[in-house]
Parts: C-alpha cells; structure tokens; sequence
C-alpha cells in the first residue's frame, strides 16, 4: 500500500486494470451457462480461496486475525452488504434482463462512489464530477444501446432484472467508500480477502437454504470442460485479481470519487474487445458513444488543471 500511496499514477492504473476485469465479467458469466445464484457462489468461494492463497503467502499478510479485533462486527456486515447480497444481485440479475442491460446499468457505480462520499465523508461532489457523470452515462447508453435509449427499458421481466442489476452497484460504492479506513490501516490484499471469504460464506449459505443448491468446489472439475474453465476465470481473474486491485486502488488514489470515473470506462472497454477478439465492427452512433465517454473521463480528471484560476492551487 505504501508504493500505491507514494505514486498516484500507481493507484489509478490498478483501478484501470481492474475495470479491464469487470469489463468482461458479464460475458465470462453467460459462457459459463449456470444459474446467477448458482455462480454467485462458484465465483466467490473460488475467487476468495485465490485471494487467501496470495494473502498468506506474503507475512505481512497473513495475520487474518487482527482486523477481527478492532473492526469485526463492520466486516462481516460490510461483507454481507458489499459481497453477499451485492453479488447475488448482479449474478441473479443476468437471469432477467440481458448482458447489454446489466453492463449499462452497473457502471452507475461511481456515481453511487461520489454521493456515498459526499454522504460520508462529506468530500464535494463538485460541478466538473456532476457534469461529466452525466455526459458519461449518456455515452454509455448510446454505446451499448446503438442509439436508441428505448432498448434500455425493456419491459416485463428485464426491468425486475434491471433493479436487481441497479442496486448492485449501489451496495458495492457503499462497501466501497466505507471499507477504506480498514483498508488504509491493514492493507488491499487482507481485507479484500477477508471481506471476499465471509461474503463467499454468506453467499453458500444463502443459495444453499433458499434455492437448496450446495456447491461443492470439490467437484469443479466434474463439470464439462468449459464451464469449468468458465468458472476459473470468473474467479481468479474476474474477481481474485480484479477486486484487490479495484479494492485496494481505490483506497489508495487521492480522490475516490475521481478514480472510480475510471468505471464509465468498462463498456468501451467492452466494445474493443469485442471487435479484437469477435470481429465486430462500431456503428457510428457507437464511435460516437466512444468518443463522448473517453472525453467525460479526460475532462473530470483534467478539469483542475485547464480551468483552474492563475495563481489558485489545483485541488486534489
């Protein structure tokens, strides 16, 4: 944590790596083929045993113990909030509403970062952070909608998918914002770790007693071929890897809220890779989307500087 806080430049290019992760987390999870709380679980337990592994092998690490003593009962219901019922949101949402649906909604969260912050922290939302959210999540909404903002809405069972898919990242800014203090004082990796672990166990408990599903990681490798390794890359790279560094990124950038913009990236994100990889081409309205997207980042993080008054300090 001490590099991260050193070199902000750090800090910001780990929540960027982290959005690559999230940016194909909702496709990882449709290929896999199992039901959204059924792979809430897989993920979790997975992705949580990788993070334990990584903790434990470092020795400033591997005291799990200790944020027990001064932080227990927050982290088990900020595991609860943050991971649990977050997560099974996000997962359970993909059975109702579509990909495109649920990645358009999702990226909501850093203005649910913002506002907690503001709530919280009492840290100003100011105008350039307003004025850019808003011009950002309209370029998402012409990206993943090619333009037609009616296809967001759906109707019938998409839109209880969509609320699900909304309060998601709702929880997840919140546990965010407020998991930071333990995080500055007992670092990324073990409470990320922690915080993983109990929200896995809530999720195996709570799937297990109200859909009387009890995975058994035990018996991955008794699944077809690719839904296993479905399931490893959702855990170990879309969750193991991208949340640490979501995670600890965020706790370690200057401003969170700033950071957390990096999220409106996601769906571009998706779009290249999308042509790389599947040989898809843009649309105009998607170029455009594109465009406006990547220019409501740049701006938000840039505003300081350009119109910053002569003479005035650039705030952080």
């Amino acid at each position: 944590m001490g590099l991260w806080h050193k070199y902000a430049v750090v800090a910001y290019l780990a929540v960027f790596l982290s959005v690559l992760g999230h940016a194909s987390s909702e496709f990882v999870a449709v290929l896999s083929g199992i039901g959204g709380p059924e792979l809430s679980v897989w993920r979790f337990l997975l992705g949580s045993a990788g993070l334990l592994v990584l903790t434990l092998m470092f020795p400033s690490t591997r005291d799990l113990v200790a944020p027990f003593r001064t932080h227990g009962f927050k982290l088990v219901w900020l595991s609860a909030m943050g991971v649990t019922i977050a997560y099974l949101l996000f997962h359970w949402s993909l059975d109702f509403a579509t990909v495109p649906q649920v990645a358009t909604i999702v990226t909501v969260a850093p203005i649910f970062v913002g506002l907690t912050n503001l709530w919280l922290n009492k840290q100003p939302f100011t105008g350039a952070k307003i004025i850019s959210g808003v011009c950002a999540l309209l370029g998402v909404a012409l990206l993943i909608t090619d333009g037609y903002l009616a296809k967001l809405a759906g109707s019938g069972q998409d839109l209880v998918g969509i609320l699900m898919a909304l309060l998601c990242p709702a929880l997840v800014a919140a546990y965010t914002v407020m998991v930071k203090p333990i995080v500055g004082r007992y670092g990324a990796l073990r409470i990320t770790s922690i915080t993983m672990t109990l929200g896995a166990i809530g999720l195996w408990l709570l799937v297990g007693i109200f859909w009387k599903i009890w995975v058994n990681p035990a018996r991955l490798f008794d699944r077809p071929t690719g839904q296993a390794v479905s399931l490893l890359t959702i855990a170990l790279w879309n969750t193991t890897i991208t949340q640490f560094l979501w995670i600890g990124g965020l706790a370690a950038v200057p401003d969170i809220t700033r950071g957390s913009y990096l999220f409106f990236l996601k769906p571009v994100i998706a779009a290249f890779l999308a042509v790389v990889f599947l040989g898809q081409h843009l649309t105009p309205w998607q170029i455009l989307a594109i465009f406006v997207v990547c220019s409501s980042v740049f701006m938000e993080a840039a505003w300081g500087r350009l119109w910053q008054p002569t003479g005035q300090p650039v705030s952080k």
